[in-house]
């Protein structure tokens, strides 16, 4: 048992001071007003600091396990030593839940990682279903990736499917000249960055990519359906028009992740559709492909969600920046990481939200010179798994 003291507690309509947070077991017990309850016999008492105590983040889309399996292109790292330091890594920026982004795909016909061929998918995958068996410190689930021009993926997707072991599904068309790379100068300076390629050669790729068969719309369908037989939310990639968008909700996909503009944004939400953009795209102070500004789509009330895409840390900032630099609401900015992920993908019930008969997936956070947040407490199903003490 735990008691919260001194802390602004966070819940899904404002911010509470003078309150504090009891947890019993692995949920949360009740608010009390500060003073009004003696600590029970035998809870611990934590103090905030002053700092604020939210739910733990939700991340519906980062492939940083990629990075921390490979750190170099030709180095892989044993793949259960990563998921235990990426883990670890996790906590320290307030993500309790991690749905770690794999891709399903041929070859984009350029920057080869090896982390990506399909037998190192499938190993990670493996560990990351396996986590919850062992000893763990985050949730972990599994976001599969199906690019849709990957025919032989289907099969091995629908035994992932059968095998409960994915929770998040989303198509992709990264297709050069819509998407994300509908401007192909972005598209050309993107190759140039991974490969030292000519202008030649990219042509011949943008070809290539142009005249590729993919997955026939009876065959999205019946994966969709399988995984949404299967209570899997189905998401879309890369929105860039309104007819995308109505196939993909033909399809029963819920989500739209990283849409193109602020006008498919707001059509997306319209069409009652979940919206999601990266938080790292908050801090850059925009897309890195050209794309959609996420503070701005935030300020429109066109994004519901922001992931940490590749960069973990980026969630708990990009929550501060918007309020502290766009003037949006606190509360309404930590919904973008919490509660809001949470209902997208039918966890709601249990996860997203500081409320008595939760579970206890708990951060704290406080200020460093001011303006620089940081996690000092971080709790897990009620245990504290995390506690930080910054000096001078």
């Amino acid at each position: 048992m735990h008691l919260i003291t001194n802390g602004r507690i966070v819940t899904e309509e404002a911010v509470l001071e003078g309150y504090d947070l009891l947890i019993r077991r692995d949920r949360v017990a009740g608010l009390v007003r500060t003073g009004e309850l003696d600590p029970p016999d035998g809870a611990e008492v934590l103090d905030a600091n002053g700092g604020y105590v939210a739910p733990g983040f939700i991340d519906l889309h980062s492939d940083y396990i990629e990075h921390m399996a490979a750190p170099r292109p030709t180095s892989l790292i044993d793949f259960e030593l990563s998921l235990r330091e990426t883990e670890k890594e996790l906590i320290a920026h307030g993500i309790t839940t991690m749905f770690h982004s794999l891709s399903l795909h041929k070859s984009f016909g350029y920057a080869y990682k090896p982390i990506r061929e399909p037998e190192n998918v499938h190993r990670l995958i493996h560990y990351i279903s396996q986590m919850h068996h062992k000893k763990h410190l985050v949730r972990h689930r599994f976001h599969a990736r199906l690019e849709i021009d990957n025919f032989g993926a289907l099969e091995v997707l629908d035994a992932y499917i059968r095998e409960k072991k994915v929770q998040l599904l989303s198509f992709m068309d990264h297709t050069p000249g819509q998407g994300q790379y509908r401007d192909l100068e972005v598209f050309r300076k993107t190759v140039k960055g991974y490969d030292n390629m000519s202008d030649e050669d990219i042509d011949r790729l943008i070809d290539r990519h142009r005249t590729k068969e993919k997955i026939t719309l009876d065959g999205l369908k019946a994966i969709a359906d399988l995984a949404r037989e299967h209570h899997i939310t189905v998401a879309s990639h890369d929105d860039d028009s309104v007819e995308k968008l109505e196939l993909v909700r033909s399809l029963g996909a819920r989500i739209s992740e990283f849409p193109i503009t602020l006008e498919i944004a707001r059509k997306a939400k319209e069409m009652g559709m979940y919206t999601v953009a990266g938080a790292p795209n908050v801090l850059l102070g925009g897309s890195h492909s050209g794309n959609l500004s996420a503070a701005e789509a935030i300020r429109h009330r066109c994004i519901d969600i922001l992931c940490s895409d590749y960069y973990p840390s980026s969630m708990l900032h990009a929550v501060f920046k918007l309020h502290r630099e766009c003037g949006m609401d606190l509360a309404e900015m930590f919904r973008l990481v919490t509660i809001n992920p949470a209902r997208a993908v039918n966890m709601d019930d249990e996860l997203g939200s500081i409320r008595e008969g939760k579970k206890a997936d708990l951060i704290v956070i406080e200020n460093i010179e001011s303006d620089f947040p940081v996690i000092t407490a971080v709790f897990v199903d009620g245990k504290l798994i995390q506690k930080t003490n910054y000096r001078i």
